[in-house]
């Protein structure tokens, strides 16, 4: 070997490094293992390159005199000043901050070998082999001066170096790498050329202190600036004395490596404090961010749930209010803003409340995981609480829908009769008009034998036509009866109305009677009978009432919901039309009679006088009988558009039914899939996970098919369908059942997710959490997710809790209930049961790491003052802290000192601020 070589040995691993220089000056290396050991042999009679001595002899001394000056000394010529071993010892007591044997203050050559020898021993007994000998630094050998003090630096400033899996001069060079990664013309592959242009340096200044320097105004082409630059800042700023030269860098074709590596572990070191520093400050605000985040979430439940009882508690007065205004339009009007409310308003509120639940169990997951007290919502915002106010307003909606809609057919009753009984009085005052005059009248006293017996056949036909007004009669009283017991609210004009008409028929009857007498007893004396004017009147009567009975029904109006119902009409109308034979007949008849009369006097020249015994004209019975043939088709008419009417409503019912029959058993099979794939978690939480959302997938898909059957139930309440006999399913029905599998796919889904992440969080695996759910199912008989004490006592011991069968073990378990049901249901969720079994079976953070970590930052002082949280803690953090904190009251307390091991407590529940 032409140069000089030098080997290390580590103590702990064994692992050799050894370098050659040719005769060229340029290393030849060669890796025995990862990275290079702390010891190194020089070869004692091979040549050190000048540039690398000079470079390497600056950049030692200036390592050297950083520690020395620490104990108020330093070195000016290194191969002089060590020659007496006194420096080098004190050197080993700085940089290994332990203490040393006495050295021997003798001046003589022996003295300075004894204390030499002492300083190398020291290093030997750090598992460092050196080859260089106590001579040889007494005699100021420079070369082998120079190797003692790089295996000196190796050792204590290299060798302990260690980033991830690599150590000493690999852990340094990836450290470099790392920290320069993101540095424009940066390239850190070595310790010599790739520091040649000094931004290497500068990136490692910026990326620590970027406040120190400008690295965007730094280019590759003035190695010289930068390398100078980089130099000035750390002595100034770093205190990191000026190690290497310049000009040296520069014209060096490749740097001393030991020399770099020298001035590069300085920036390593002084850097160390600052990562330190970067890490506690990062855990304290990772632990105010999430109990930020879990404030921020309470006050949102909060508010949430405010707002939803809030409305609820302003809803429930209108759909409990059965105030109406007795009117058609007002009700439909009042049904119309109950629809509007179930379409538009309801809606929202039912995906808030479902939000609602889902952010609660969010909540409660994350504090449980993050080790803070459970969230308890104020006094009356419980989950319960709002389950309760909802089911309320349910009960409130369903029975406000129920009263409107007998509320309707009610009035439409109602408007129906009135019409109907007005109708019927106004034919039977135009009928009465005149009839009690004419009965008090005493007119057949004066009346010829003719007149009298015309009289009393006028009487017959009066009494045949006052019995078939009976039945009139009786529907006016039968009509009011009915508006009475429906409640119609102008009752007393009606029963005023029908009093005075039954009065009126009352008086009318007596008096009919009392006549019939009177006529009766004058016929005794009168006995001349025009048989067929008699014949005529008696005929005529009871048609023409028939004819006004007919006109009556074929403009009667009728009020019908089915099909069934208009079929009934149309075959009474069928019913009716087939007695017009005989009615025609009949008028025939009649006309027959009095033509017959009319050919008499033709026939024997009499003058055709008035019929004494009605006033019924045969001209009315011929335009009544005209007006009911005219009325008849019309009739037809009529009943034909209703009926295709109802088989449009019928239309409509069916298609509403196919698709209800439909959709109603898809909605109860998801029920049934979402209930089997609850009780049954077949595979990994993410597989389960991964098939409620193809589920999910699945029924928003379906979506189209609801909103279909929406359409057609508007259609259904446009035309007054109130009922449907082809299903069993109203839209409600089908509306409820898919919000409530909507609502349970999103809370099946968020526990699975909360589920995984407690996974994620405790660290527990697959197969703890397959037993802690198998367990769990094997004690939940009812399938309700939930254990009762005496279940879960039973599950504990089943996964191999011990709790003893004694008192102790009594106050144990109730322990344990307090924890895992804080306000005390009385059951015990499958969450809150995961929780406890995953703390028993990993470990948190803690408020112990918590209050380390402020110690750390505190500078292991038992305070910390509101300058440090300022600088190491974002600004709103810092002063999230200052407000919650207490003032520090030790006995080294000082003005402005917080107490941050009380703060740390009350994060987690502990203590009380």
């Amino acid at each position: 070997m032409s140069a000089y070589y030098y080997q290390e040995t580590n103590g702990h691993n064994g692992v050799s490094y050894q370098q050659s220089y040719g005769g060229g000056g340029y290393p030849q290396q060669n890796f025995v293992d990862d990275y290079m050991v702390p010891e190194e042999e020089w070869e004692r009679e091979a040549v050190l390159d000048p540039a690398w001595e000079r470079q390497q002899k600056k950049t030692f001394t200036a390592w050297c005199n950083s520690h020395l000056r620490k104990v108020g000394t330093s070195i000016e010529n290194i191969e002089e000043d060590f020659q007496n071993g006194l420096k080098l010892m004190l050197l080993l007591e700085v940089i290994s901050n332990e203490q040393l044997v006495k050295p021997d203050r003798g001046r003589m050559r022996f003295h300075k070998i004894a204390n030499v020898n002492k300083a190398l021993d020291f290093i030997m007994s750090k598992g460092v082999k050196l080859m260089v000998g106590a001579e040889e630094i007494v005699d100021g050998n420079l070369k082998m001066t120079l190797g003692m003090i790089w295996t000196i630096i190796l050792r204590f400033a290299i060798q302990d170096i260690s980033v991830e899996e690599m150590s000493a001069k690999e852990g340094l060079l990836l450290w470099c790498q790392r920290k320069t990664a993101p540095y424009k013309n940066v390239n850190v592959q070595n310790f010599h050329t790739s520091f040649k242009d000094g931004l290497a340096f500068c990136a490692l200044i910026h990326r620590h202190r970027p406040d120190l320097l400008d690295y965007s105004k730094l280019t590759k082409d003035d190695p010289l600036t930068n390398l100078n630059l980089a130099f000035d800042i750390a002595e100034k700023h770093l205190d990191i004395p000026k190690m290497l030269d310049a000009e040296d860098m520069v014209n060096t074709v490749r740097p001393d490596e030991k020399s770099v590596m020298t001035y590069v572990s300085a920036y390593y070191h002084a850097f160390a404090g600052v990562y330190k520093a970067e890490q506690a400050a990062s855990r304290i605000c990772k632990v105010l961010g999430i109990n930020q985040e879990n404030e921020q979430m309470m006050a949102e439940y909060e508010r949430l749930a405010s707002d939803l009882l809030e409305w609820i508690k302003k809803k429930r007065p209108w759909l409990e209010n059965r105030a109406t205004d007795n009117t058609l339009s007002g009700t439909q009007a009042k049904l119309g803003d109950f629809r509007d409310y179930c379409r538009s308003q309801k809606p929202p509120k039912l995906s808030q409340k479902a939000k609602l639940e889902t952010d609660f169990n969010t909540l409660q997951t994350r504090l449980r995981l993050s080790n803070r007290p459970a969230f308890t919502p104020t006094e009356g915002k419980l989950i319960a609480n709002i389950v309760d106010a909802w089911k309320g307003l349910e009960l409130a909606e369903k029975g406000f829908e129920d009263w409107l809609l007998r509320e309707l057919r009610r009035l439409e009753r109602l408007d129906h009769l009135v019409k109907k009984f007005q109708h019927k009085c106004g034919i039977h005052e135009e009928w009465s008009v005149g009839k009690i005059d004419l009965l008090k009248s005493t007119d057949f006293k004066k009346c010829s034998l003719n007149d009298l017996r015309a009289l009393s056949r006028k009487h017959l036909a009066f009494e045949s036509d006052l019995a078939a007004h009976q039945d009139r009669v009786e529907q006016i009283a039968a009509i009011a009866q009915e508006l009475n017991v429906l409640g119609y609210d102008q009752i007393a004009v009606v029963n005023q109305r029908c009093q005075k008409i039954c009065n009126e028929w009352d008086q009318l009857g007596d008096l009919t009677h009392q006549r019939r007498i009177a006529l009766t007893e004058a016929e005794r004396i009168v006995e001349r009978i025009d048989s067929l004017f008699l014949e005529y009147a008696k005929k005529a009567a009871p048609y023409l009432n028939w004819l006004d009975g007919a006109r009556e029904d074929l403009i009667d109006m009728f009020f019908i919901h089915t099909l069934d119902e208009i079929c009934g009409l149309i075959e009474a109308h069928n019913q009716f039309k087939a007695t017009l034979g005989e009615a025609g007949a009949e008028y025939k008849n009649i006309i027959r009679l009095v033509n017959d009369a009319r050919q008499t006097c033709l026939d024997h020249g009499l003058e055709l006088t008035p019929n004494p015994y009605t006033n019924i004209q045969p001209d009315e019975i011929t335009a009544k009988w005209n007006e009911v043939q005219t009325l008849v088709p019309q009739r037809d008419q009529d009943l034909q558009t209703e009926y295709l009417k109802q088989q449009q409503n019928e239309r409509i019912r069916l298609q509403f039914a196919q698709k209800a029959n439909v959709v109603g058993p898809w909605i109860e099979r998801q029920h049934e899939q979402l209930q089997q794939l609850t009780i049954q978690v077949v595979g990994t939480l993410e597989q389960h996970q991964k098939k409620l959302e193809a589920m999910e997938t699945n029924v928003l898909q379906y979506r189209p098919h609801i909103d279909e059957l929406e359409k057609y139930n508007q259609q259904i309440q446009e035309c007054m369908i109130f009922e449907n006999r082809h299903t069993p399913y109203t839209m409600e029905v089908i509306r409820v059942a898919w919000e409530q599998l909507n609502t349970q796919l999103t809370r099946q889904i968020a526990e699975i997710k909360n589920q995984i992440y407690t996974l994620e969080k405790k660290g527990i695996s697959e197969e703890q959490m397959n037993d802690f759910r198998a367990a769990f199912a094997h004690f939940d008989k009812s399938r309700c997710r939930r254990l009762d004490p005496k279940e879960f006592r039973a599950c504990l011991i089943a996964c191999g809790y011990n709790i003893r069968e004694d008192r102790q073990g009594d106050v144990d378990f109730q322990r344990i209930m307090a924890n895992v049901d804080p306000t005390q249901t009385g059951f015990v969720t499958f969450e809150s049961f995961l929780d406890f079994m995953t703390r028993e079976c990993s470990e948190e953070d803690n408020v112990d790491q918590l209050t380390l970590a402020f110690k750390t930052l505190a500078g292991d002082k038992s305070y910390i003052t509101a300058e440090i949280l300022k600088r190491e803690l974002p600004s709103d953090q810092a002063e999230w802290c200052m407000r919650r904190m207490k003032a520090y009251t030790g006995v080294d307390s000082l003005p402005g000192a917080y107490d941050y091991k009380t703060f740390s407590s009350a994060l987690y529940g502990e203590s009380d601020l």
